[in-house]
């Protein structure tokens, strides 16, 4: 009876989908309207709410299962870091962008939340998708939907060409190479 009880509480005090995308937001436009702001320290903000692990696995799509364990771990580490230094770079200039919250909808394991983000004049639909392993644990995101434009989906489609014309250890090259160059560029901001 004690157990039930306290799963139960446990069960309720984790943040549901809008909850993790509102606190995510929070957490990058406090760190991006900072003087001085910093890519590593948005990049650290942006890691407690986005599962880059989930978002690699399902941007290689079936290749992912071919993958020895070192190989998964590489990619991996190779498209977070991408990821970060993309994602945080692009969010400096969004210190300031108000986000109006929509819907949220789950549907077992999977759930979106809808937001229009306002910079300046332009107004940008901005849709989170997130997922949580085996209905436990915490929501975290996976994909953001930018004017009905998919990163995960982007991200498939590149991966798609660039295994056919170089195979896996090509692709791994060309994130590699793209990182260094990200992280070069932020570093000088």
């Amino acid at each position: 009876m004690i157990a039930s009880l306290i799963a139960a509480v446990l069960l309720t005090a984790a943040p549901g989908p809008l909850e993790v995308v509102k606190s995510g937001n929070a957490d990058v436009q406090k760190v991006a309207a900072a003087p001085g702001a910093k890519v590593e320290q948005l990049a650290k903000a942006v890691e407690r709410f986005v599962d880059f692990g989930e978002l690699s696995k399902r941007a290689l799509g079936k290749q992912w299962d071919s993958l020895t364990p070192a190989q998964r771990e590489d990619f991996s580490a190779t498209m977070e870091g991408l990821l970060k230094a993309s994602y945080a770079q692009k969010a400096l200039g969004q210190g300031k962008a108000q986000v109006r919250y929509g819907k949220e909808s789950v549907e077992g394991n999977e759930a979106t939340v809808s937001t229009t983000l306002k910079v300046q004049q332009d107004e940008v639909p901005v849709e989170y998708k997130l997922f949580r392993e085996d209905g436990k644990g915490e929501w975290r995101i996976y994909d953001i939907v930018t004017d009905d434009v998919s990163l995960l989906e982007t991200y498939q489609g590149q991966f798609r060409k660039l295994l056919a014309d170089k195979g896996f250890d090509g692709l791994l090259t060309t994130l590699k190479t793209k990182r260094a160059q990200l992280e070069k560029s932020g570093a000088a901001r």
